[in-house]
């Protein structure tokens, strides 16, 4: 039975830093090709970047019938995930939020699953691959979010699945680098999967071929081997950035979104212990409700980050720490009490005289109304920097900590740390956005709160 809803939109995130592959090949002294990787800073994980698809993708008012995050490189193991992700949403708490962890399959379990639900599937990981390996030189991080419900800009007419146990790609749980087998074995065991899967899945939406074909696995070459047998007419994708985990399939399918015509097919291929295929229509709502920024806009858009400062963030080159206090462990019960606030960037505007406060107050700073206050979020919400300053002295993995106040569009004021850098950049007046990051991690408890970004 076909699913029942379409996607209705869509919204990716590419992090902001880029590595230099010819700067990895020189100091590694190989051949690592040319271009760049597309890196998540040392504050970003899974779930901050999920957040920033996410939000690109919900509208507002938008509620989705379920939040289902899929990550191979979960922050968290023995605790969801998507909790996190739905708290940084302000979505209602009658929602199941549920994560769909441990392989690049995870992806379409995701996307199917908020098909059938109505609901919104976030696909987001960080590859990790040891210094000079595929995976580093091969990978990448992001994220994508799709929403489904009615009224879509693209339907999904036809599906099919294979599944298979063959030994192609793995990791222990322990390790944060992954493994892969020989590259030609992948291959074999692939090919014959996806020649099946592409064309049942063809054979049930009544087409001999598609416009669009997206084909996405852990096995970065297959894509290469097979996409003559499986080309679309128009256009055919692999992931933009490399293999990126569960995400890979969600930014590929993005990408086809970001140009498909209405009435346009897109057969989209993820062969990942088994193999499988979804075919899609484009409406006409697709030309009038593509994400605000495209993935090749985003993919063009970057800063370069050192390759040593690149290991050093993902723990992969364990450098002198400074010699400061090491951050407190947050501490559930305050974390609780204040959720709103800290992952929704809730906070509170005056009945009375309409004067936001941020953090949430009970007492009105303007008018000393008592408990006259309702919620307001400014997550989604652009300010202007109204002063700033530059801290050489502070430890930071990406010196120097820049802290800003804010004056926001809607009212309220707050001082928030500036993310990915920008101090030579910054001035008073530019305009900053919010996006959710991590203040620090101490004994495995991650410290998620807003930062500016500048636009």
């Amino acid at each position: 039975m076909m699913t029942q809803f379409g996607i209705t939109a869509y919204g990716t995130y590419l992090p902001a830093h880029r590595i230099s592959l010819a700067e990895i090949g020189s100091t590694l002294n190989i051949n690592a090709g040319r271009g760049v990787r597309v890196a998540a800073s040392f504050d970003e994980d899974s779930t901050t970047m999920g957040v920033a698809a996410a939000v690109a993708a919900l509208g507002p008012g938008v509620a989705p019938n379920g939040l289902y995050f899929a990550t191979t490189t979960p922050a968290y193991a023995d605790k969801a995930n998507a909790t996190a992700v739905h708290a940084a949403l302000g979505l209602r708490p009658d929602m199941l939020a549920v994560d769909l962890a441990g392989s690049a399959r995870s992806g379409i379990a995701a996307l199917l699953a908020a098909a059938n639900a109505g609901g919104l599937a976030v696909l987001a990981d960080m590859r990790v691959g040891r210094p000079g390996s595929s995976d580093e030189r091969n990978g990448g991080d992001g994220a994508a979010a799709f929403v489904f419900g009615g009224d879509p800009i693209a339907e999904i007419i036809a599906r099919s699945s294979l599944t298979a146990e063959f030994l192609d790609r793995w990791r222990d749980p322990r390790s944060a680098t992954g493994e892969q087998w020989e590259e030609r074995f992948g291959i074999e065991q692939y090919q014959p999967l996806v020649r099946k899967a592409a064309a049942k899945a063809l054979a049930s939406a009544e087409l001999t071929e598609a416009d669009h074909v997206v084909l996405v696995s852990p096995n970065v070459t297959l894509a290469k081997r097979v996409s003559k047998a499986v080309a679309g007419k128009l256009t055919t994708r692999n992931s933009p950035i490399g293999h990126a985990g569960t995400s890979d399939v969600g930014l590929a399918l993005a990408a086809v979104l970001d140009e498909a015509e209405p009435d346009e097919t897109i057969l989209v291929i993820s062969a990942a212990d088994g193999c499988d295929a979804l075919v899609l229509r484009a409406t006409e709502r697709i030309s009038h409700a593509r994400q605000p920024i495209s993935v090749a806009a985003q993919l063009e858009h970057g800063s370069s980050v050192p390759y040593p400062t690149y290991l050093t963030w993902r723990g992969l080159l364990d450098r002198e720490p400074p010699r400061r206090p090491e951050p407190d462990r947050v501490a559930g019960p305050p974390s609780a009490r204040t959720t709103g606030w800290k992952f929704a960037l809730t906070g509170s505007v005056c009945g009375s005289c309409e004067m936001v406060h941020l953090p949430p107050a009970r007492v009105c700073k303007r008018c000393s109304a008592i408990d006259a206050m309702s919620e307001v979020s400014l997550a989604r919400s652009e300010g202007v920097v109204t002063t700033f300053t530059v801290d050489r002295l502070a430890y930071s993995p990406a010196p120097p900590v820049v802290d800003a106040v804010v004056d926001f569009d809607a009212g309220g004021r707050y001082a928030f740390e500036v993310a990915d850098g920008g101090s030579d950049r910054l001035a008073v007046g530019s305009r900053v956005r919010m996006t959710f990051r991590r203040l620090h991690s101490a004994a495995g408890v991650h410290n998620y709160f807003w930062k500016a970004q500048l636009l």
